[in-house]
């Protein structure tokens, strides 16, 4: 066997494994998801005002019957998240017997846009049609009408309180119980005001991370709940008469009365915030509350949870199925038509020494140190360049308010980089034996078509394999708020409006990583290493002097921007990944392109798939 064959036969096996660990890992995740056939899950649709309608997924546990019938949680994701970030939440409790129903909110997911600017505040994210749904329906015959509850976090918290307020006016104009039984708050205390609570006719849990970064919005500006105005009126809402009231929440206990849905407690766990609904405390205080309000007997402790499990598993299906492109691209390239594509692969520059190495950390230096001080910057640009998505408003003009900073970042520093990497070469390189041919960019437009259709190959690759598991597994490739869901035709649209401007940055990326950090008997590992660090340091930069500011004084350094900052911990890893897949696709091709064309469609499309997007209904 040649060498050539070798590799052929290595693809082969690596594509193999690759597959099988996605779909035996999918398969576990699933049978968690569903508590090993215990519980039933399935998509629903529900039409709702003004021709919007809420996507949402159903936790029915078999005991759930119309003999039977258990209580509903309705759940309700926040800002930039999908149904599937608040899976551990309906996995929890369906193992429990509770009835889950996990939205997707609008504008995000699958639900429709919105025809209102403050869906959050006016429609509860889709929350107040679903819980008329939920109530007035005779379809779910299996739910206790009498508990329904809800629960979300950061936006989806605002939703749930906004929720409790909305059918708690109703209940006063009616004179019927609320249609809310319990309302779970996490993450959100901005509107447990007087004007909010004074409607509540629902029994209220809150929860929030006392190491918030949006704690300096709160009166007391830190995430202290003993002592915040906010927790301390949303207890006394709760508590008759009015001389017993507090003036000091004792956390974890409940005060009030459950029956006559006075019922109040407030939790406080020691995390931040976006990591807030993924430890098992702030998880147990859920279940516990729910299980409290209403009246279950359970076998299981808050605390024994089964969720991470599926994180975990989701994990390693995302990084199997990245894996899986790299050897399918390599058999791709054995076809007739894409084999003028593989080229002898590019010599090698010798490693720099002396000025040249000074140059070179010099240059990673400064480039990091770019992209760290323009980030916040080119997110403040966007709000005034796009201003309809940045107000919420409907719009095919680039309808992703976070996609937006993070595009424009992408095209200054991309053409930073082109501009760092000619300087380099005219002033140095070329005097040091570097030549044009060593980069891999000659091509011809044949050349650059051909490019394309394999990427698009790739891509359809990647998607049609994740929709085959979605279909029948009913999960997706994700760990914690990182995930790469299936999505729906007109985002192809959105996809071709976004790529060509983060190719500008993708592109500089892979002749940096092969032109200029590729070195003459330097292992592999260690360039990529290197260049991985090189496309995300910056970045990273941002995040520690965000925490590090936050450690030292209480409050994070950028206050505005704080979604933007937060944004990041789903955007670095993709960044540091990216150069090894710019260097695989180079390897093979001895080119710069395919890599950029390939994470192009693919990294694009798990960004806009997974944030608010306000496109016309």
């Amino acid at each position: 066997m040649n060498e050539n064959q070798g590799t052929i036969q290595a693809s082969k096996r690596l594509l193999l494994i690759s597959l099988v660990v996605v779909l035996f890992a999918s398969f576990l995740a699933s049978q968690v998801q569903n508590s090993f056939g215990r519980v039933h899950v399935q998509d629903i649709k529900i039409p709702t005002q003004n021709g919007q309608w809420v996507v949402a997924d159903l936790y029915r546990p078999r005991t759930a019957t119309s003999e039977d019938p258990a209580p509903l949680v309705l759940i309700v994701p926040g800002f930039q998240r999908s149904k599937e970030a608040l899976a551990n939440v309906a996995i929890e409790l369906s193992r429990r017997g509770v009835v889950a129903i996990l939205i997707d909110p609008y504008a995000q997911g699958f639900s429709s846009a919105s025809m209102s600017r403050q869906a959050a505040t006016t429609e509860g994210y889709g929350l107040y049609a679903m819980v008329d749904y939920a109530a007035d329906t005779p379809n779910l015959n299996y739910i206790d009408k009498s508990r329904i509850g809800a629960t979300g976090h950061s936006a989806g918290g605002n939703a749930a309180i906004r929720g409790a307020s909305y059918f708690g006016k109703e209940s006063i104009r009616t004179g019927k119980p609320s249609k809310l039984n319990s309302v779970f708050v996490s993450g959100y205390v901005l509107s447990l005001s007087e004007e909010v609570l004074k409607d509540v006719r629902s029994n209220v849990g809150v929860s929030y991370a006392f190491y918030d970064e949006g704690a300096y919005r709160n009166e007391l500006k830190n995430g202290d709940m003993r002592y915040a105005p906010e927790a301390i009126r949303a207890v006394n809402s709760g508590l008759v008469p009015d001389n017993a009231a507090i003036t000091e929440v004792e956390i974890g206990r409940y005060y009030g009365d459950m029956d006559n849905r006075t019922l109040r407690v407030v939790h406080n766990e020691m995390i931040l915030h976006p990591f807030q609904p993924y430890i098992i405390e702030a998880t147990a205080n859920q279940i516990e509350y729910f299980e409290r309000v209403f009246d279950i007997k359970s076998d299981l402790s808050p605390e024994d949870q089964v969720w991470y499990w599926k994180e975990l598993l989701g994990l390693i299906s995302l990084v199997a199925a990245l894996v899986a492109v790299v050897p399918m691209g390599r058999l791709l390239l054995r076809i007739p038509y894409f084999k003028p594509l593989v080229h002898p692969l590019p010599p090698a520059p010798n490693k720099p020494q002396g000025r040249g190495k000074l140059l070179f950390w010099s240059l990673f230096v400064v480039g990091a140190l770019i992209a760290c001080f323009t980030y916040i910057p080119m997110a403040e640009l966007s709000q005034k360049l796009f201003v309809e998505a940045s107000s919420r408003a409907q719009t095919w003009f680039f309808p992703q308010r976070m996609n937006n900073a993070v595009m424009l970042w992408a095209v200054l520093n991309g053409s930073i980089g082109y501009l760092m990497f000619w300087l380099s070469y005219r002033f140095f390189g070329r005097k040091h034996g570097v030549v044009p041919a060593m980069w891999g960019a000659a091509t011809n437009l044949s050349e650059l078509f051909r490019t394309l259709v394999l990427a698009m190959a790739l891509f359809v690759f990647y998607f049609l394999f994740l929709f085959t598991v979605y279909y029948f597994l009913h999960v997706d490739y994700r760990f914690l708020f990182m995930g790469v869901r299936s999505f729906q035709p007109p985002l192809l649209i959105l996809l071709a409006m976004y790529v060509p401007f983060f190719f500008i940055f993708l592109l500089s990326n892979s002749l940096r990583i092969n032109g200029a950090m590729r070195f003459a008997g330097e292992p592999e590992w260690k360039s990529m290493l290197v260049g991985g660090f090189a496309n995300s340091l910056g970045l990273m930069l941002i995040v520690v002097v965000q925490y590090l500011t936050f450690a030292l004084t209480g409050t994070v350094y950028w206050t505005d921007g704080w979604l933007y900052v937060n944004l990041l911990f789903a955007v670095v890893p993709m960044m540091f990944v990216l150069p090894y897949l710019n260097r695989y696709f180079f390897n093979m091709t001895g080119r710069i392109y395919l890599g950029p064309m390939v994470t192009g469609l693919i990294f694009i499309m798990i960004l806009i798939s997974n944030t608010v997007i306000y496109l016309p209904i």
